[in-house]
């Protein structure tokens, strides 16, 4: 194929040429600006689905014959989800993504969240089967959430038409264009290898002779020798002018995700990306869509000497979410976006952006207090929300998605790394309180005392919540667990749903957590994490219903992991099984309308172990959350100035008095090992 035949060809599968036709049908139509777009609203989305099956469609064990978004759709998944309380399914990318090499297609680099198409890959099903499934959860009261990818693509036909020169396609990216004559300073590109990464002297060179804005804030997923900067030179690469040329791009993630530049003149990237989310809408039928990895979307040089680039919490990346969110919440969908900033970025977007944002301050905390059994890193992460106004009602409160248990702790060791915080009795800078818990963390979650977990980069540990469990109740090997220590895990396990199920918002939760699903060896993924990847350690196949018995996955499918708890179908047969149990959460969550209210308070307890989070629900009526994040029983007393003096505590399952509330604005409360509450808080009559 020669070279004009070849751009052509590009041309076709290009997401940015596809986008103008998708545009193109939607301008100047009636009906598309009624819907209200202008704020975020985060109660209608909860009040359209406010419980969230996290689905990985490589892990997803699929029926014989079918799909994953075939088995998706199945109407009697949608049954059980429906009995457990669940009403919203988030496929997960199921978009053609990885690159290409020539005309051969290259694998994803990231679980397809390096995009190259909008057309559903077929290994994962079809776009009719697309359909379908929104159609059968739309019989079942449920929704369907797609992902769209603001911040990079893969190396698909639009990277490889901009490396050629071809028309706006240089436009979608931060890519610079090195003239031969300082080819000399970029690195050599290995033989079989289309780029690589740029060291730290050749960052320099290149940023001081003014083609790269140098160091940004942070290097995400940093290994040395293979990703030591944020910056990346092609090999050389021939236009259809007949001219070689070599570039220099920016990929705040993997060498294979180069990101768009939001404020090239082109607005090519912005034509690319609205285009993948028209499609999502509008020729699919999903009711909503997350942004990841949104937060790099502005890039800016700093004017103080050695500084770096200004890359995080910028204001250009405010504008693009309120853009994006504003066009989805126009043609009637709603956003949510997975954010990990400081709190103050995250309240800066949420006011004109994404209508809910990924819970990552209080995520880490969480694990935190059930791996010490002491919950006053969780009580002052959640005080910093309230302190900011970042009510939770507007964040997605998560159990197990498909990365790894986040500890960059950027609040504390980002904007405010000398600001001082109360803790253990002393003050400690935002900077050592984050070096402490990552310490506390990897010490009780990984190593010889839980070798089934793994550090991954300097981003976290990757794990399951079922594996985070068992490392913090000491249990080193998890091949011969007693029916007695499924049973601690399974209860541990119940207590960290309650935490996010009952408080304000969206509770999300994964198919590793129904089936309960423990890490994968490390040799059984060998080839996935020959990078340092080792979150593929926790992406194990799960088979919610019962599927294939006998084993057989799809070729698609991940290795199996190993199932503490089994099928939905079994489950739900089974009073006492996790499913069933957290059913019950789920109705209480639901009898209360938790998910709406407005946390007004986290009380004081006389136990470091007990946290008690007090919310004013629908009607000025109040309920309390009481979680016992310790193994053994303890005795407790709550104070709060919310708690009404005279006023009796209620379990709001059952309706027994547990106390009375004193006229210090305290009750006493007697809680066994990892059990959870929710009570109402009646004032005296």
């Amino acid at each position: 194929m020669d070279v004009h035949a070849y751009v052509e060809w590009l041309r076709a599968q290009s997401m940015l040429e596809t986008a103008g036709r998708r545009a193109g049908a939607f301008s100047a139509t009636a009906g598309t600006s009624h819907n209200p777009f202008a704020i975020p609203n985060p109660r209608a989305a909860i009040e359209r689905a406010s419980v969230w099956f996290t689905a990985y469609p490589m892990s997803m064990i699929t029926r014989p014959g079918s799909s994953f978004l075939s088995t998706l759709g199945d109407p009697q998944l949608w049954q059980a989800f429906q009995t457990i309380g669940i009403d919203a399914v988030h496929t997960g990318p199921v978009k053609r993504a990885g690159g290409l090499s020539g005309v051969e297609a290259t694998p994803s680099v990231d679980g397809y969240f390096d995009r190259i198409s909008s057309d559903i890959d077929e290994v994962f099903g079809t776009e009719d089967e697309f359909r379908r499934l929104c159609e059968v959860a739309g019989r079942h009261d449920g929704a369907v959430i797609d992902d769209i990818v603001p911040g990079h693509t893969g190396k698909g036909a639009d990277f490889r038409l901009a490396e050629m020169k071809v028309g706006d396609y240089p436009g979608i990216y931060h890519m610079v264009e090195i003239p031969p004559h300082d080819w000399h300073l970029l690195p050599e590109v290995p033989a079989g290898r289309d780029s690589v990464n740029v060291s730290v002297p050749a960052e320099d060179r290149l940023m001081r002779a003014g083609y790269i804005l140098g160091p940004l804030q942070r290097v995400l997923f940093y290994q040395a020798g293979i990703k030591e900067t944020n910056w990346s030179a092609t090999a050389a690469v021939r236009g259809p002018d007949g001219v070689e040329r070599r570039w220099v791009y920016l990929h705040y993630f993997k060498e294979g995700q180069p990101s768009i530049n939001w404020l090239d003149p082109t607005f090519a990237g912005m034509r690319l990306v609205t285009g993948d989310a028209l499609h999502s809408l509008s020729s699919v039928g999903t009711s909503g869509l997350r942004l990841d990895a949104n937060g790099f979307l502005g890039l800016e040089s700093v004017p103080e000497d050695g500084a770096p680039a200004w890359s995080e919490g910028h204001p250009l990346s405010e504008a693009v979410n309120q853009l994006i969110a504003s066009l989805v919440r126009k043609l009637g969908g709603f956003t949510f976006q997975e954010l990990n900033l400081a709190v103050d970025d995250i309240r800066k977007t949420s006011r004109r952006g994404a209508d809910l944002s990924y819970d990552f301050l209080n995520r880490p905390a969480y694990h935190h207090a059930l791996a010490t059994g002491d919950a006053e890193f969780l009580r002052l992460t959640l005080r910093l929300g309230l302190q900011y106004g970042v009510q939770p009602v507007s964040l997605v409160h998560a159990l197990q998605n498909h990365d790894e248990l986040t500890y960059e702790l950027v609040h504390f060791a980002g904007p405010h790394a000398q600001e001082n915080f109360p803790f253990r009795g002393t003050e400690i800078t935002g900077t050592s309180l984050a070096g402490l818990i990552r310490r506390e963390l990897i010490e009780r979650l990984t190593g010889p005392r839980a070798p089934y977990n793994a550090v991954f980069t300097t981003n976290g540990i990757s794990s399951t919540t079922t594996t985070v469990i068992s490392a913090s109740l000491g249990y080193d090997d998890l091949l011969d667990l007693t029916a007695d220590q499924i049973e601690k895990i399974k209860r541990a396990h119940l207590l960290l749903a309650m935490f996010n199920a009952w408080q304000p918002g969206v509770f999300a939760l994964s198919g590793w957590d129904l089936c309960g699903i423990l890490t994968i060896d490390r040799s059984m993924v060998s080839d996935h994490i020959a990078d340092g990847d080792t979150r593929w350690i926790s992406r194990g196949a799960y088979d919610l219903m019962d599927y294939r018995p006998m084993g057989g996955e799809q070729e698609s499918a991940m290795p199996r992991g190993r199932s503490l708890y089994g099928s939905l179908p079994a489950q739900l047969a089974n009073p006492a099984s996790f499913a069933s149990q957290l059913r019950r959460i789920l109705t209480v969550r639901d009898g209360c309308g938790i998910a709406t209210a407005t946390q007004v308070d986290i009380a004081d307890t006389t136990s470091g172990a007990v946290l008690a989070m007090i919310h004013e629900l629908e009607g000025g009526r109040r309920q309390a959350t009481i979680l016992n994040f310790s193994s053994r029983p303890v005795d407790a007393a709550v104070s709060s100035r919310f708690l009404p003096v005279g006023g009796m505590v209620t379990d709001s399952s059952t309706g027994m008095t547990i106390a009375g509330i004193g006229p210090d604005h305290s009750f006493p409360v007697r809680m066994r090992a990892h059990q959870g509450l929710s009570v109402l808080l009646l004032p005296r009559t």
